[in-house]
């Protein structure tokens, strides 16, 4: 496959490929807010004798949304591959905001009882089913926007993603800094949901200017009549190598994001500290995989997704050891974890998008994105949570993301056999 280098994209194409990424800046967002504040969510929805109990419920509750996410995902992508990119993408944001804002709102377990619970997991099912379609639209609108420059716009996307976490970690440390300590449980996380809810809002009335894909309107007369059905019957095995390949990202981000800052307050790291280190992490990792994406327009990705993946399965366990053991300081453990994901991250958008061809990418891409999230980001936390109560290892979460590393190293090893249709 050649990597060739063409003209970059448009300043007109810059601004739609920017609009596409606010989505998921909002999805990461939700990563780090949940982590964060899951003991009290759990206090406030599952209240249980036992805290570790308590916090399963709640990281169950997480996992939830992620279930709707294959649907919303599968239909969002349906209408995305026979009406086009945009009308999906205007739609879907003001949806998902709506969800977050209900979220930030829902009354307690102890005013409500068990109406609650059910209702937020049912606003939690209305959000994962409309992310289900928002980072596959995502990669889908910017791989077909700049071809020739895919592997780097689709990195731009993930580190505008980024940016909802760094905004998240930073919104957690302020509340943190400037809270009372007794409001901060009952009533700080549902300040950071009702702020993503209302940036939602303005993404929704900025991505009204977006225009559709050239690569969608040269398609319009092949259009599939069931997209979905038509990925089963001519590119079954594409898909499944698009979920392995993201393997490596889902794990790592549902544990980063999502596990990993009450799993080091629990091993007695500050809560200052931990947010200081998820920024640094979030930064480190923004850096490297743009730096990775814009090698992957002029390197073999398949080798540049095989070292990631490569790294994080060596690298997994010594890494929980150390943060165990307390052996090496906070901060530069995390921005280490982050260098070695970047290779992964930075290159698996634009490959898996090269998988499909443009009247079916949409909903392969859902496919590959939903269904890996589904399985290894969305139960990752509960996971390794369950993990660490069985075994009684606090490494056990290592298994985790070495499995997810795995699959993705084995996935890279037939990207060549299926790449190369952006270029058709």
């Amino acid at each position: 496959m050649q990597y060739a280098v063409g003209t970059g994209p448009s300043a007109a194409q810059w601004r739609m490929i920017l609009l596409a990424s606010l989505g998921g800046a909002l999805e990461f967002y939700d990563f780090v807010v949940f982590g964060v504040f899951a003991p009290s969510i759990a206090a406030a929805f599952f209240p249980a004798a036992d805290p570790v109990v308590s916090q399963l419920l709640a990281f169950a509750g997480f996992a939830v949304g992620y279930l709707a996410r294959p649907v919303g995902g599968f239909v969002l992508a349906h209408f995305g591959d026979r009406l086009g990119r945009r009308r999906v993408f205007v739609g879907n944001v003001l949806a998902v905001s709506l969800a977050t804002l209900g979220m930030g709102l829902v009354p307690t377990y102890a005013s409500w009882g068990i109406a609650a619970p059910v209702a937020l997991l049912a606003l939690r099912l209305i959000q994962g089913f409309c992310l289900g379609g928002e980072l596959p639209g995502a990669l889908t609108y910017v791989s077909e926007t700049a071809p020739a420059r895919a592997s780097l716009v689709c990195g731009v996307v993930f580190a505008c993603v980024n940016s909802g976490v760094l905004l998240a970690t930073l919104v957690s440390l302020l509340l943190q800094v400037a809270m009372p300590a007794g409001l901060l449980p009952g009533f700080g996380w549902r300040l950071a949901f009702l702020l993503v809810g209302a940036l939602g809002l303005l993404g929704f009335k900025l991505r009204q200017a977006l225009e559709e894909t050239p690569a969608f309107a040269e398609a319009r007369t092949q259009i599939a009549r069931v997209p979905l059905r038509e990925v089963f019957a001519t590119h079954l095995w594409p898909a499944l190598v698009g979920v392995s390949l993201c393997a490596a990202t889902a794990g790592f981000t549902g544990l980063l994001f999502v596990h990993v800052p009450g799993y080091l307050r629990g091993l007695g790291y500050a809560p200052s500290l931990v947010a200081v280190a998820q920024n640094a992490a979030v930064a480190t990792l923004s850096v490297g995989l743009l730096t990775v994406a814009w090698l992957g327009d002029r390197l073999p990705r398949r080798h540049l997704m095989s070292a990631g993946a490569a790294v994080l399965l060596l690298g997994c366990y010594p890494w929980y050891a150390a943060v165990v053991a307390h052996a090496l300081p906070l901060v530069p453990l995390a921005m280490l974890a982050s260098l070695g994901a970047a290779l992964a991250i930075g290159t698996f958008g634009a490959v898996v998008a090269d998988l499909f061809p443009t009247r079916l990418r949409f909903t392969g891409i859902a496919f590959a994105y939903n269904v890996a999230f589904t399985v290894f980001s969305g139960t990752a936390p509960l996971v390794a949570t369950a993990a660490i109560k069985l075994t009684g290892s606090a490494e056990a979460p290592a298994l985790v993301m070495g499995v997810c590393a795995a699959l993705a190293l084995l996935g890279s090893l037939w990207i060549e056999r299926h790449a190369g249709r952006l270029r058709d």
